[in-house]
């Protein structure tokens, strides 16, 4: 039987492991297999790109990440409770926040490049969709439905990153943005062997004609291998928090353990204490049998528990699947009659090209209007997207009712 979620201690670092890791950093000893600096590699020779003292080679991707448009929309989006205005639950934006955090405290502690990790951390989500996981699943289908091509919103943060702003970001950071979700919990996280652009192209394409090739993706940096653990330890303790402050839950009894425990500081502290115990100096990130297992059914009980009742409105999702299918064949639209009222040329292509400095409207628009329409809806914040459809439908009878911060009085 497992132990009680408060009888579970905090695990610590191994003592032979921590004093490694002390004497490491008195003498400045980094991992072996840390990504340097100095093996950066960008789509561009720019001049301007070149790393200096001031601005390193991964904080320039830091800066750019920071400062795409994209970036910003982050704060308008679902992480798992959508329909709620809640200042206290989590967003997108905070979420890439605890996955740069828990990143770069295991991969300080493991000598790894922690501007890498940030880099990666910060823009993994960048090319999410309105309404969290279900969006992208209403999106994905309307997507394949015309062109027989799926949308995932990693291989979109690439896109948005290095085509769409163009922004010259790394190899190396494109590269564990993409592969931050492949096979989503493994014991043992070994390195892909992505080195070129040409590679990366072929991923992305492989993703976008095959619905089982994201399964396959592995970081190609123990940096990116880091960020996509964290990104698991970030959610699973702080949505089952979210959970019982939504109601969702009364506390954390219904969920079990025997090993990492079952809220979020005990979750974070355990795993980040294991993981660094079992990668301390090897090739890959490992966990124990004992917390691996424990890791999976905690992800199994905030599925059964949580994401299940992640709309949090009765027949929510279907209205919302409903709703991305009529923004979508009348975007289409749009494009097809040439329509340059509509808002995909005013608010879209028109924004685009003003910020993205390299993108011009007449290449752009050259493209599968297809690809045009994804862009912009998945572009959009949860609540862009309800005015915009409100604004396109104004006779429709499809609205999302939200739970606004007076529904209890």
């Amino acid at each position: 039987m497992p132990t009680t979620a408060r009888s579970i201690p905090y695990l610590t670092l191994d003592p032979e492991i921590e004093a490694a890791i002390r004497a490491d950093r008195a003498a400045g000893r980094a991992h072996p297999l840390r990504f340097d600096d100095k093996g950066v590699v960008r789509r561009e020779d720019n001049p301007h790109d070149e790393a200096t003292l001031t601005r390193p080679a991964f904080a320039r991707d830091i800066e750019k990440i920071l400062n795409v448009p994209a970036y910003n929309r982050y704060a308008g989006k679902t992480q798992v409770f959508s329909f709620v205005e809640n200042d206290d639950i989590c967003r997108r934006g905070l979420h890439v926040q605890l996955v740069s955090r828990v990143a770069r405290g295991i991969g300080s502690l493991l000598g790894l490049n922690c501007e890498l990790i940030e880099a990666i951390a910060l823009g993994h989500d960048v090319g999410h969709t309105p309404f969290g996981h279900a969006g992208e699943r209403f999106l994905s289908q309307c997507y394949h439905a015309r062109t027989g091509r799926y949308f995932n919103h990693n291989v979109h943060s690439v896109r948005v990153l290095d085509a769409l702003y163009r922004r010259n970001v790394s190899l190396q950071t494109l590269d564990g943005v993409l592969c931050h979700n492949g096979e989503f919990c493994c014991q043992t996280l070994g390195r892909g062997n992505c080195a070129t652009f040409e590679q990366l192209d072929a991923l992305v394409e492989a993703c976008n004609v095959d619905e089982s090739a994201i399964g396959h993706l592995r970081p190609s940096t123990l940096e990116g291998c880091v960020v996509r653990v964290a990104d698991m330890i970030a959610y699973v303790g702080k949505d089952r928090a979210d959970a019982i402050k939504m109601g969702v839950l009364p506390s954390l009894s219904a969920f079990d353990s025997d090993v990492i425990g079952t809220d979020n500081a005990r979750i974070i502290n355990n795993l980040t204490c294991d993981i660094v115990n079992m990668s301390y100096g090897r090739d890959c990130i490992r966990m124990s049998e004992a917390v691996f297992s424990d890791l999976k059914r905690a992800k199994a009980q905030n599925y059964e528990l949580i994401y299940a009742k992640e709309g949090m409105v009765d027949g929510a999702e279907n209205v919302v699947e409903e709703m991305f299918e009529d923004m979508y064949a009348r975007l289409l639209d749009d494009l097809a009659r040439g329509d340059e009222s509509s808002p995909v040329y005013k608010h879209h292509v028109r924004s685009l090209t003003a910020t993205s400095r390299t993108v011009h409207a007449d290449e752009y628009l050259a493209q599968d209007p297809n690809l045009v329409v994804v862009d912009y809806i998945a572009s959009m914040t949860d609540s862009y997207f309800m005015t915009l459809y409100a604004h396109l439908f104004p006779k429709s009878e499809k609205r999302i009712m939200t739970r606004d911060y007076c529904w209890d009085l």
